[in-house]
C-alpha cells in the first residue's frame, strides 16, 4: 500500500539540522521505536508528509526541508519575560530548560529559559528548531489503512493498530 490520506505510517528516521553548512545529528527513530502517525491529519509538518506521499513499505527516503517549510524562521519578538512570582514555590528554572506553558485559551506550548533574574524568567517561545533547515533520512517500515477508531480519534494507535488503552 502506498502512503495516502487516512493511512497509518511507521518509519525510521535520522534527523539532522544544517548549521553553517554542517550537518548536526539531532535525533532518530529506529526499528525498535519507530515514528508511527496517521497521515494527512495535520499532526506532522506538511512538507514532511509531502515528501513521503506515494512511498510504500521498504522505500528509503532522503530529503531536506528549509526552515520556512519546517518550524519557520526565528521570531526575535517571541522572547518575553515571565514574572518570577508566577512560579510560586517552585525552584527557579534553570537556563536552557524547557517549560511547559499554557495560554488563556488552554493551548499548550513550550518555552526555553534564556535568563533568570531576581524578578523574572526570560523565555524564548520559538520552537527549538525554528530558523533551522532539516535533513531527514529513513525507511518506511509499514503502511496500512487506518481503522475507524483511529480516524475517529484523529491519531494512530501504533504500527499494528492496537491502542493499548
Amino acid at each position: 500500500m502506498n502512503i495516502q490520506p487516512n493511512s497509518v505510517v511507521a518509519l525510521t528516521y535520522d534527523l539532522y539540522t544544517i548549521e553553517n553548512g554542517e550537518e548536526v545529528f539531532v535525533e532518530k527513530a529506529d526499528d525498535q521505536n519507530p515514528l508511527v502517525f496517521l497521515y494527512a491529519v495535520g499532526m506532522m509538518l506538511p512538507k514532511f508528509e509531502e515528501n513521503l506521499a506515494g512511498l510504500s513499505s521498504g522505500d528509503k527516503y532522503d530529503f531536506q526541508l528549509v526552515a520556512d517549510d519546517a518550524y519557520g524562521v526565528k521570531d526575535e519578538n517571541a522572547v518575553t519575560e515571565l514574572p518570577l512570582d508566577m512560579f510560586g514555590e517552585m525552584e527557579k528554572p534553570e537556563i536552557g530548560s524547557v517549560l511547559p506553558l499554557q495560554d488563556d485559551e488552554g493551548n499548550q506550548f513550550r518555552a526555553q529559559v534564556k535568563n533568570v533574574s531576581d524578578t523574572g524568567v526570560t523565555v524564548d517561545l520559538n520552537h527549538p528548531m525554528a530558523g533551522q533547515d532539516l535533513h531527514f533520512i529513513g525507511t518506511i517500515i509499514s503502511v496500512r489503512e487506518a481503522t475507524e477508531e483511529e480516524l475517529t480519534h484523529g491519531h494512530a494507535h501504533g504500527a499494528d493498530g492496537q491502542s493499548g488503552h
